[in-house]
C-alpha cells in the first residue's frame, strides 16, 4: 500500500512521517507549493532527532515530494497529475491545517475545511479507493467546559471557544457526509494539545506552548512593565488540560491506522490518560516570562496594559477554565497498558520550551505544588 501525507513538515506531521516510514517502503508527501525545500526540512528533523546517517541517505529514494495547494480544487494540480496521484494511493493521511487560535473563520475554513474537501476529492478519484486518515482535534468538543467528551459525539450545541475549533468541527461534519455519500471508511484521529520535551531549535517547527510563550513575551516587552509584573488571568485552580506527547500521539495514530476500518467513520481520542492541572500551566508561564500569575474567576475591571495585551489574543487563556475529560475507552480497550503515556509535568514542559541547560528562574520545576496563586 502506498500512502500520501499532508502536513509532513509540521510539528505532528514530521513524527507521523517517521512512523509511516517504519511500516511503508515509501511515502508521498504533499507539501504546500512554494513553501521551500521540504526534503531538506524533513532530513534536518530526522538528523536532529537521532536518525542514523544510513537512514538519512535513503530518504531521497523513499520520499516523493508533490507540491500542491490544498485550498484549490484538484489540489492545484493539472487534471492528469491529479488523477495519476489519486490512482497511485492506497491510503491518505491528512495532517495539514491551520492551528491559528487568533485566525478568523473565513481564513481557517479555507485551510481546514476546503483543504479537507479537496483531500476527500483526491480519495474519491483514486481507483484503489484509498482509506482516509484525518487528523482532527479533541477540541471539536467546543465550549463545554465540564463533563466528559466522547469519541462518537460531534455536536455544535455548546458553541466553540474560537474559530479554529469551529473549522475543525466543520471539517469532521464534511467527512461524515462524504463517508455516507461514497460508502467509504474514514479514520478520524483527535489528539489533544501536543507537546514535546525536545528543546527548541531554529530548524524545528514550533509547538502550541512555544506560540503562547512568544505571545506573552511580546506582550510584556510592548507593555514594558518593570520588575516582575503581576498578571491576572481568568482560570480555575481546579481546572485541567490534556497534554499529549507528540511522539506517543504519532505512534498511537499509526497503530490505530493498522486496524481494519468499520466501513464508516471510526473516531479515536488520542489523549493522555492524566490531565495536567491548570496551576502547573500557570507556574510554567511564570518561569518562562518572569511574571507572577493570579488565577481569577472573572476578567478584571481595571486591566493593566500587560493584561489588556494578553487578553487581545483570543484563545490564549480560554482553556485555563476547562475541567472536561476526553474519553478514550476505545483506544485503551484496543491497546491496554501500551496506550498509557509517560508523565507530562513541569519538568517535561520546561524541557520543550527552553534551550538545554537553561536554569529556571524562581522555584525549581520539580516543585510538587506550583506557585501560581488564585483568587
Amino acid at each position: 500500500m502506498h500512502v500520501a501525507l499532508t502536513g509532513a513538515t509540521g510539528f505532528l506531521g514530521l513524527r507521523l512521517l517517521r512512523r509511516l516510514l517504519d511500516t511503508h517502503r515509501s511515502v508521498t508527501v504533499l507539501v504546500h507549493a512554494g513553501s521551500g525545500d521540504a526534503l531538506h526540512r524533513i532530513t534536518r528533523f530526522f538528523a536532529l532527532t537521532g536518525v542514523p546517517e544510513a537512514s538519512l541517505a535513503e530518504l531521497p529514494g523513499r520520499l516523493r515530494v508533490v507540491e500542491t495547494e490544498l485550498e484549490r480544487p484538484g489540489l492545484g494540480l493539472s487534471g492528469r497529475a491529479f488523477q495519476e496521484l489519486a490512482d497511485g494511493l492506497g491510503a491518505i493521511w491528512h495532517s495539514a491545517g491551520s492551528i491559528n487560535l487568533a485566525g478568523d473563520l473565513p481564513e481557517l475554513r479555507r485551510t481546514n475545511v476546503e483543504g479537507t474537501r479537496h483531500v476527500l476529492e483526491l480519495a474519491a478519484a483514486g481507483r484503489a479507493r484509498p482509506v482516509v486518515h484525518h487528523v482532527s482535534t479533541a477540541f471539536v468538543a467546543g465550549s463545554r467546559r465540564e463533563g466528559v467528551a466522547y469519541e462518537d459525539e460531534l455536536d455544535d450545541a455548546y458553541g466553540f471557544e474560537n474559530a479554529y475549533e469551529r473549522s475543525k468541527y466543520e471539517a469532521e461534519a464534511l467527512i461524515h457526509a462524504w463517508s455516507r455519500e461514497h460508502r467509504r471508511p474514514v479514520v478520524v484521529l483527535r489528539p489533544s494539545i501536543l507537546v514535546t520535551d525536545l528543546p527548541p531549535h531554529p530548524e524545528l517547527p514550533s509547538h502550541p506552548f512555544q506560540v503562547v510563550e512568544r505571545i506573552l513575551r511580546d506582550a510584556r516587552r510592548t507593555a514594558d512593565p518593570g520588575g516582575r509584573p503581576r498578571v491576572r488571568l481568568v482560570g480555575r485552580p481546579d481546572g485541567r488540560l490534556n497534554l499529549m506527547q507528540v511522539d506517543h500521539a504519532a505512534e498511537m495514530m499509526v497503530r490505530l491506522a493498522g486496524r481494519t476500518p468499520s466501513g464508516g467513520v471510526d473516531t479515536y481520542h488520542v489523549v493522555h490518560d492524566r490531565d495536567v492541572p491548570v496551576p502547573t500551566i500557570a507556574a510554567l508561564l511564570e518561569r518562562l516570562v518572569e511574571v507572577s500569575i493570579d488565577l481569577v474567576a472573572t476578567e478584571p475591571d481595571d486591566p493593566s496594559a500587560l493584561e489588556a495585551l494578553v487578553d487581545f489574543y483570543p484563545g490564549l487563556t480560554t482553556y485555563l477554565t476547562h475541567r472536561r475529560r476526553f474519553d478514550d475507552t476505545r483506544v485503551r480497550a484496543l491497546f491496554g497498558s501500551s496506550a498509557a503515556s509517560a508523565r507530562v509535568d513541569l519538568d517535561y514542559l520546561w524541557s520543550g520550551l527552553v534551550p538545554r541547560g537553561l536554569v529556571p528562574a524562581g522555584p525549581p520545576p520539580t516543585a510538587a505544588f506550583p506557585s501560581a496563586r488564585h483568587a
